[in-house]
């Protein structure tokens, strides 16, 4: 300090000690505190030294599929019962194990396993309120089921005592899904712990590109591979096995399978390796195991009727459970009587234990099943599709006492689902969401949040089903699929999946063709001194009881051409892989048989339009657009969803609308178009309001904004006297667009949408509004769900079809190139270019033509014919800059309507005194038009007292007298001599 004080001031240096600011008692304010030192400090001014401790580290390095994989121990975690660290690349992912010191009395093992993903792994804030992470998604709880089922069974039989595994991500690079880390990483701190468990497992992840299996596949090869596998062993006997695939056959998924479990072997050694190092002796945990005498005792009492109870097959599930209790509570009154306490404790597991080994003997032995059926024939269907018309789609499924109802809901595309996981898509657009009520089983209960067992079937679902949906690029919509069990009895995920793909047909969704799914059972027999499997049977299409009493829940959706997913749970140590390829021959006759009787109920989406039926529509427009509807902060956009009941959705140059039935999706449209229009096409109907009238015809506003020209001749099938005796200010028309006009004006036509005349039909040609059980178009293709109003084809297939962008001003999108710009122009901008017009433009010049029709090309505005059958009035006030006005105006159109002529005047040549021999072209009220070759025009005022009585087509003798101010000639008649 007193060195920063010299520096700052010379004079300080002099400065007394018993002024500085130690002699005073302070400490130093270098460290961003002021305060008084201590007196320790003020003595001992020497440094201490901290000791250092070394954290002993033991790793275990080996490689897999080309990568690079640590084991790592005794640096994070070290209070833990097991922890391990599994890195590989740049994704690291800690795993620890815990155990319970109680000796609670249970009947089953209290097994968690917590799976998270902080968003610190991946540097990122969470985007919550509060800033951190909430409850565990569906993702973490779907990891956590992975991890769960292959480290389950193997724990020893009769060990109840509470175990938790908590695996977290600690970095994610993106490139590694974390799950099957998090799952190889349990079983490292499994064998490291002092937890009695069967381990170690390995566990992998198999995909597939062009015909090659790749071995721990990155997020983006996952993409392109047609096969997702996670297949989870020990050294020889599968535990686990999870799949998406689409449409993969039976004989590439058993190659798959096959080729999985050598690699998934190499996890083994590292594990045992790093055990041997650093694992903890295992210790001695008392395991609730029945003695023999209860055991004998319970099959002594309960077996002979629990075998009359499974032998008649026409008992029903309840009936069945309740006869089961009757049978319990004989023995429990036995027991009561004999004063056994030691065995009422464990009399429901002694019921149960004889109960499996009576139906297992009975199948294996004589090859019957609980309910009569043989080992590879599927309970009696029943199926319905549309039994809730209102829905967007619906079915019922029934196998057996299961059902399913499932209901499909389709939306914008905004409306998929946001995801926050450190891997994978961030959003989703097909949700599958299952729910297990209790009335489904005849029990009460609560309905909490997310459910493990809820969130696994739905997911196998979807995985099911996610293989047959349309691209996104083809179908943009958001579906989700709502799976509600009425009534369960086995295989209800499988259920789900039947009736989700009827129900998606049943909705228009153009699905390649039906997903079924069926469970695949097994029940062997074991031989006890060795514990392999001397004899067994698979069994399909398995009740709730035989899923019970089995050995597996084999899983297995797919079409008739492959299988899209599957979810094997075993229970025992293992099931040798032969076993398991095996099962998939039954399980795809039972298959086949599903698919059949849905087929029989809906085989193709469906195609009925119902105006109640909920409507969804997608149309496109410029981002500029799209920010004029949405308004400031989106008021616009939520006030015409607020008046009409309609949602709406928007994104990069999309618009996408969902009604809930056809009348909702016509206001919605018609506020839209209003406030935006939509792309302009020949033939198409539009509604506009009149801005302004004119002689000539009337100015229409319509389309978000456009203006188009309602012409006097396109006003009625008859002749019109006035424009204003038709139409007025402010007044809503519905009309057809013919075409556009030389000065760039969208040429309207009033008359063309009025019915024709002797026929009772109306010429109006509707917009379709897209429905969602409308034609297949509509679903098949986001550009075909709506392409605006129909065109309108009355000459030739020929005719070329001009579309006008609604959102480009002055701009166009033409279907071919060889068709010309059409330029948009206001009511002011025309007069305003009326009025800039001159007379000395080239009259040598050519028009182009719009591609109107032959009867467009020779119609003559304001004309009449000799003899008086087609005539215009006169009309009343006309006053000499009107005629100018539409003098000048006639002199475009002419240059539209007519060839061009020799003729010996043109513009240049035509001076002062210059005599020529005219044409009366038209006749107003305070004088005539007339043409003066060349496509020339010049006005003659009538003369006081002077001749009125000219008629269209009279050949006179004029003389330019002057020029007005816009550059017409002024003519006046010559005698003739």
């Amino acid at each position: 300090m007193a060195s920063l004080a010299s520096r700052a001031n010379p004079l300080l240096r002099t400065l007394p000690h018993f002024l500085t600011w130690r002699a005073l008692g302070f400490s130093t304010i270098c460290s961003g505190r002021l305060g008084f030192a201590s007196q320790s400090e003020q003595l001992d001014t020497e440094p201490s030294v901290t000791g250092t401790r070394v954290l002993e580290t033991f790793k275990e390095e080996f490689e897999i599929g080309s990568r690079l994989i640590t084991l790592e121990t005794g640096k994070i975690a070290r209070f833990a019962n097991g922890a391990v660290v599994l890195g590989m690349e740049e994704t690291k992912v800690l795993s620890t194990v815990a155990s319970s010191k109680g000796n609670d009395v249970r009947d089953f093992l209290p097994l968690t396993v917590d799976y998270q993903e902080k968003q610190f792994a991946q540097g990122v804030i969470p985007n919550t309120f509060m800033r951190r992470e909430g409850a565990p998604k569906e993702r973490e709880l779907l990891c956590g089921r992975l991890i769960d089922r292959p480290i389950r069974p193997l724990f020893p039989s009769g060990f109840y005592h509470e175990v938790q595994v908590m695996a977290s991500v600690l970095s994610s690079d993106g490139k590694q899904d974390p799950d099957v880390m998090a799952a190889n990483a349990t079983s490292a701190a499994l064998m490291l712990s002092d937890i009695p468990w069967g381990g170690p497992i390995g566990m992998i992840r198999i995909g597939r590109i062009a015909g090659q299996f790749i071995v721990n596949p990155t997020m983006d090869e996952l993409c392109l591979s047609d096969l997702n596998l996670v297949y989870a062993c020990t050294k020889d006997k599968t535990l686990m096995i999870d799949v998406q695939a689409r449409e993969i056959s039976e004989k590439d998924l058993e190659a798959g399978l096959r080729f999985a479990h050598p690699e998934a072997v190499k996890y083994l050694e590292p594990q045992i390796g790093l055990a041997a190092k650093v694992g903890k002796h295992k210790k001695e945990y008392k395991l609730s195991m029945l003695s023999d005498r209860t055991l004998e005792r319970v099959r002594e009492l309960a077996e002979a009727p629990i075998e009359a109870v499974f032998t008649d097959s026409t008992y029903g599930k309840f009936q069945r459970g309740e006869a089961l209790d009757n049978i319990t509570q004989d023995v429990k009154r036995v027991f009561e009587e004999e004063c056994d306490e030691e065995s009422l404790k464990v009399l429901s597991k002694a019921v149960d234990t004889v109960r499996k080994k009576v139906v297992r003997r009975r199948i294996i032995a004589e090859g019957l099943r609980v309910d009569g059926r043989r080992l590879d024939e599927v309970r009696p269907l029943y199926c319905e599709a549309g039994n809730l018309p209102q829905l967007h789609g619906s079915s019922l499924f029934n196998r057996g006492d299961t059902q399913v109802l499932c209901t499909v809901t389709l939306g914008a595309p905004a409306d998929a689902q946001r995801l926050e996981s450190v891997v994978g898509p961030s959003t989703k657009r097909f949700m599958l969401h299952y729910s297990f009520p209790p009335f489904c089983i005849n029990e009460v209960g609560k309905r909490g949040g997310l459910n493990r067992r809820e969130v696994g079937h739905g997911t196998l679902a979807e995985k099911a089903l996610l293989a047959v949906l349309p691209p996104e690029e083809d179908f943009p919509y958001t579906v989700r699929i709502n799976s509600e069990v009425m009534a369960s009895d086995g295989s209800t995920s499988m259920a789900t999946v039947c009736g989700g793909s009827m129900a998606l047909m049943d909705a228009g969704i153009p699905l390649r063709e039906h997903v079924a799914g069926v469970s695949v059972g097994l029940i062997s027999e074991v031989d006890p001194s060795t514990g392999a499997i001397k004899d067994y049977r698979i069994v399909t299409d398995i009740l709730g009881l035989e899923d019970h009493l089995g050995d597996m829940d084999f899983k297995i959706a797919g079409t008739r051409k492959g299988v899209t997913a599957i979810q094997l749970d075993i229970k025992p140590a293992g099931i040798p892989l032969d076993i398991i390829c095996e099962s998939l021959e039954p399980a795809l006759k039972g298959r086949i048989q599903i698919l059949d009787h849905m087929e029989r109920e809906i085989s193709a989406p469906r195609a009925t339009d119902d105006r109640n039926s909920p409507q969804l529509a997608t149309l496109k427009y410029s981002n500029d657009s799209l920010r004029r509807l949405v308004g400031p902060l989106g008021a616009l956009k939520r006030k015409i969803e607020e008046e009409t009941g309609g949602r709406i959705s928007v994104s990069d140059g999309t618009l996408t609308i969902v009604a809930k039935n056809q009348s909702i999706m016509e206001k919605v449209l018609e506020k839209i178009d209003f406030m935006l229009g939509r792309e302009i096409e020949i033939g198409g109907v539009y509604k506009g309001v009149v801005t302004s009238v004119k002689e000539y015809g009337a100015f229409v506003e319509f389309n978000g904004g456009q203006q188009g020209l309602l012409h006097i001749s396109e006003l009625s099938p008859e002749p019109v006297t006035r424009v204003s005796d038709v139409v007025s200010v402010g007044q809503k028309l519905t009309l057809r667009c013919i075409g556009q006009d030389v000065r760039g004006n969208i040429k309207l036509s009033l008359k063309a949408t009025l019915p024709r005349p002797g026929s009772g039909e109306d010429n109006v040609h509707k917009e379709p509004v897209p429905s969602l059980k409308a034609a297949r178009k509509y679903l098949s293709s986001a550009e075909a769900t709506f392409n605006g109003p129909e065109k309108h084809n009355d000459t030739s297939d020929k005719t070329q079809e001009l579309l006008v962008n609604k959102n480009l001003g002055s701009g166009v999108n033409p279907t071919s190139s060889s068709v010309p710009v059409i330029l948009i122009r206001s009511a002011a901008e025309c007069d305003e270019e009326e009025k800039s017009a001159a007379l000395t433009r080239n009259s040598k010049s050519k028009s182009k033509s719009f591609g109107s029709s032959e009867g467009d090309k020779k119609s003559k505005p304001f004309s009449r014919k000799k003899g008086g059958k087609e005539s215009n009035s006169i009309a009343k006030s006309w006053d000499g800059d009107e005629i100018e006005q539409n003098i000048a105006s006639l002199i475009h159109s002419s240059r539209d309507t007519e060839a061009e002529t020799e003729a010996p005047v043109t513009a240049k040549s035509l001076k002062l005194g210059t005599k020529v021999t005219a044409k009366v072209y038209q006749i107003r009220a305070r004088g005539l038009v007339l043409d003066l070759g060349g496509g020339l025009r010049g006005m003659y005022r009538f003369e006081t007292n002077g001749r009125e009585d000219f008629e269209i087509g009279d050949e006179l003798r004029v003389e330019c007298s002057s020029f007005s101010s816009k550059g017409i000639p002024v003519l006046s008649l010559v005698d003739d001599e």
